[in-house]
């Protein structure tokens, strides 16, 4: 469901509003694991193993912040779409797309996690772009 211009809800078809309910599952799904992987960097040096020579070299507390920041909004931002707030699909939108690079950053050090992280982030990115406004 969407809202229009007046804040009445509209119904979309039933791909739309599952989508939609799967973007934010996803947003809060990964924000989540995120949160709990950011904790564990902020509080375990060893959690993160920084590889050598990496363009992109950051200390484990750096990594750990960054996921944490990124986790807590993403998780505000899935429930926010559940509980379809105007502006949920904008920011969850761009979260998404700043998770992704995030994850793009985080390949050497969780190869398969950050693949994985990257393709849901792709899938949300889709579901939020394809909700239209039906007409009726």
């Amino acid at each position: 469901m969407i809202q229009d211009e007046t804040g009445e809800l509209e119904t979309g078809s039933s791909w739309m509003v599952g989508g939609l309910a799967f973007a934010a599952s996803v947003m809060v799904m990964v924000g989540s694991f995120s949160t709990v992987a950011g904790f564990a960097a902020i509080f375990d040096d060893g959690y993160v193993v920084v590889s050598r020579r990496y363009a992109f070299d950051l200390s484990t507390t750096a990594w750990g912040w960054i996921h944490l920041v990124l986790g807590i909004a993403a998780v505000v931002a899935g429930f926010s779409l559940f509980a379809n707030a105007a502006w949920a699909r904008i920011v969850a939108l761009i979260l998404s797309v700043v998770i992704a690079i995030d994850h793009f950053f985080f390949i050497p050090y969780a190869p398969f996690w950050s693949i994985l992280i990257i393709a849901l982030c792709v899938w949300v990115i889709w579901a939020l772009t394809q909700a239209r406004k039906v007409d009726t």
